[in-house]
């Protein structure tokens, strides 16, 4: 069963100098490796002369996420990714991709000073991101009478349900999103006034 989880609330940047080397770190939500490919592709964009674009993600739940991945471009395997990710992963945050830009110096860090910069670098963002809570939805296309439209709209003001659209036929088809849990109270709402619900899907979407 779906449960709710932390999200970055938008895009952050912090920047951080280590031995004359500037490692920019972006962190942003994303919900799926298009939007992954997406940002990387507008970060190495927005910084054509770095030397590496180093990265890594976490989309679903924290703890059992659906897909994860890390790149160290270029940098000494082990050393820039994996530290990313693990940050990420103490941070009990899901939907989430960290990018560190940095360009080199020309003092050597090591193996040693990679991992700690990198690490360092996706601590700078991730502790200061701003966090929203993602919750699984589901969308319901609901059959009324023009009479319940109105008992419709009451119950979703007051069960944080959004009325995303409405068919007027000979009948009233409304189209809702609403959190998961007040599923079974528009179930009891149908019931008790004989509608019809047509389609239901599961999502997530965030709140704040």
């Amino acid at each position: 069963m779906a449960v709710d989880y932390p999200v970055p609330a938008g895009l952050l940047e912090r920047e951080t100098e280590i031995k004359k080397s500037r490692f920019i770190a972006r962190v942003v939500p994303v919900s799926n490796r298009e939007q992954v490919k997406a940002w990387l592709a507008e970060a190495r964009a927005d910084h054509p002369d770095a030397r590496h674009i180093c990265w890594a993600y976490q989309i679903g739940q924290p703890g059992a996420a659906a897909e994860a991945a890390m790149n160290d471009d270029g940098e000494p395997s082990g050393t820039a990714g994996k530290p990313i990710l693990g940050v990420i992963q103490h941070k009990d945050m899901g939907d989430v991709l960290v990018m560190v830009i940095r360009y080199f110096g020309g003092v050597k860090l090591g193996a040693g000073g990679l991992v700690r910069a990198y690490a360092g670098a996706a601590e700078s963002v991730l502790s200061e991101v701003e966090r929203v809570v993602q919750k699984p939805l589901e969308e319901v296309r609901v059959n009324i009478g023009f009479a319940d439209e109105q008992p419709l709209r009451h119950w979703c003001e007051s069960n944080d349900a959004v009325i995303e659209n409405v068919d007027y036929g000979a009948t009233v088809k409304v189209t809702m999103e609403l959190p998961q849990e007040k599923r079974d109270g528009l179930i009891e709402f149908c019931n008790a006034r004989g509608l019809n619900i047509l389609t239901e899907s599961q999502h997530t979407g965030v709140t704040e």
